[in-house]
């Protein structure tokens, strides 16, 4: 992935309305999230901030079009840049993308949200080929759509999503029964499988035991140990996001934190990365603990373990001492 923001990555609820809800903003009906038209507008708008934010390494140029986990990793990711590079990104060229689809659920009140997905220009089409996935969320009338979670899936990866009588895609309730795993109690079962082991609701891939075994090899180094502390985020603008699909899972959008702590022993001093060193407060002498924020899609099935798909991270902020 070529973006400014992401290069500090290592990788790359909603309920349902029932007769009689509480009007929401004047809304009672249950309507489609955003018209195609609309979609197409908001998406075109990432594209062009994103560009721009990428071109000059500022991250005010796209605050207004991301939120949430991306919207974390976004702007730290610029503010890093704008300091290590701050006559802006020679190496831009910008973002085109094409065959742009829509999954978008019914639902009444807000929040509401839609996903987006699209191939970059100059990509050939065919099933192994990439796709960006944008989770574009709108919390109030008056408020404009921002891109809260992004990943990057090959096309065929990219599951079947279920659809109503209209259409339209089916959003699932973070509560919701009938799963592995409900969407609302995800981000706080990863946070403990990374640190314990357990529950044993995950299958093994590259984001799971992979990446504990990462993290198990790389705690102890010669003069220093590196220690994990794994957070859940969930509410407000990091809620999970959750589409159902025809096999009778879910595609969920989820994000957590974690912090890395660095811890030298005497005479030895943690390296500070170029790209880490804008986002740190205090001195690094013995110690660095880096704050990352982590973006996942995860497939949960109606029963047996959930398969991580993707995850992008990247720093938010640090501190040494």
């Amino acid at each position: 992935m070529r973006t400014a923001w992401l290069a500090m990555a290592t990788t790359a609820v909603l309920s349902p309305a029932a007769s009689g809800c509480v009007t929401v903003h004047g809304e009672l009906a249950v309507v489609p999230a955003v018209k195609r038209g609309e979609a197409a507008q908001a998406l075109k708008g990432f594209v062009a901030a994103y560009n721009a934010a990428d071109k000059a390494y500022d991250p005010a140029l796209d605050r207004g079009e991301v939120s949430g986990a991306l919207g974390a990793i976004n702007q730290a990711g610029l503010k890093s840049k704008s300091v290590t590079s701050p006559g802006g990104n020679e190496q831009h060229k910008d973002l085109v993308l094409t065959d742009a689809r829509y999954t978008i659920p019914e639902k009444a009140g807000w929040p509401r949200w839609f996903v987006a997905d699209a191939a970059p220009q100059g990509q050939r089409a065919g099933g192994s080929h990439a796709r960006w996935v944008l989770a574009f969320v709108r919390d109030a009338p008056d408020a404009s759509w921002r891109v809260a979670y992004l990943t990057i899936m090959a096309q065929d990866a990219i599951p079947q999503f279920k659809k109503d009588g209209d259409g339209y895609a089916v959003a699932v309730d973070g509560t919701a029964d009938g799963l592995a795993v409900a969407p609302g109690r995800l981000s706080s079962a990863y946070a403990k499988y990374l640190k314990t082991g357990s529950p044993d609701d995950f299958a093994p891939g590259p984001h799971t035991d992979q990446w504990r075994a990462q993290r198990a090899k790389t705690a102890k180094q010669p003069a220093s140990t590196i220690q994990y502390v794994d957070q859940p985020l969930k509410d407000g603008d990091f809620k999970p996001l959750a589409l159902a699909t025809k096999d009778g899972g879910a595609l969920v959008f989820f994000a957590t934190r974690y912090f890395q702590r660095q811890t030298t022993a005497a005479g030895y001093r943690p390296d500070l990365p170029a790209d880490v060193k804008p986002l740190t407060k205090g001195t690094v002498k013995s110690s660095l603990t880096k704050e990352w924020v982590s973006s996942q899609v995860a497939e949960v099935p109606k029963t047996g373990k959930v398969q991580v798909v993707s995850r992008l991270e990247g720093v938010i902020a640090a501190t040494g001492s």
